[in-house]
């Protein structure tokens, strides 16, 4: 069964402070923020189909790579990513989706255990506990180990959530729901939270710790991926 992929770029990117998408921003190696990420992609899944949300300034990211699928966000200005994720998860095929923000420049390795996930359809969420950032989303643990709590108002956060996530198939349509009632500015991280409070999904932390990855919301951000690379 193909594997199948998403990349949320449908937003601006204000924060940054560029003028085109911010997937679309230059590392130190030569690679855009997606080409690393398409890459890795690739690297990890032999059936991967991508497919992205694109929004602002979408035809950019589109000419860049034009063989992956195209999902398109025309409300990316007055909508965050929950609505981007709900419009993917409504197009994608059946079967669980593995989805990542497409801000996030990673070590190649972290999708190789994703993918172990992924194979035994097991709602996922990655995480790095080395550090636990007020601005970042943040996580805590239920008695049996799973996701309890997920979002940057978290108090007693265990880890931060790096922005790569897997559902499964039996419970994509429980999130597709709960996204449908997120409100208009809400992360898609409110929707898995509502749905393991209300529905009793059961979404498990994979520790990534040992290998980089940093969410570039920031100049320092990119400081970090670009020693990185």
């Amino acid at each position: 069964m193909t594997t199948q992929i998403v990349i949320l770029a449908a937003g601006m990117g204000s924060r940054l402070g560029r003028s085109l998408p911010k997937s679309l921003t230059v590392l130190n190696d030569g690679r855009t923020i997606m080409q690393q990420q398409v890459e890795n992609v690739h690297a990890a899944f032999d059936d991967a189909r991508i497919t992205t949300v694109v929004g602002y300034k979408a035809d950019h990211i589109i000419d860049a790579f034009p063989e992956n699928t195209y999902v398109y966000n025309d409300e990316y200005d007055v909508t965050n990513t929950s609505k981007s994720l709900l419009r993917a998860l409504r197009a994608s095929k059946p079967g669980g989706v593995l989805w990542m923000n497409g801000d996030v420049v990673f070590h190649p390795g972290l999708l190789a255990r994703v993918a172990e996930r992924v194979a035994a359809d097991q709602s996922t969420v990655a995480v790095d506990t080395s550090k636990v950032s007020d601005e970042e989303v943040k996580y805590t643990l239920d008695a049996r180990g799973n996701i309890a709590e997920l979002s940057k108002v978290v108090k007693g956060g265990l880890g931060e959530a790096i922005g790569i996530n897997f559902i499964s198939s039996t419970d994509k349509a429980t999130l597709i729901r709960h996204l449908q009632r997120c409100d208009a500015q809400d992360y898609f991280e409110r929707g898995i939270e509502t749905a393991i409070a209300e529905a009793g999904i059961r979404v498990q932390p994979l520790d990534i710790s040992d290998l980089f990855a940093v969410e570039v919301d920031f100049a320092e951000d990119l400081d970090r991926a670009n020693l990185y690379v």
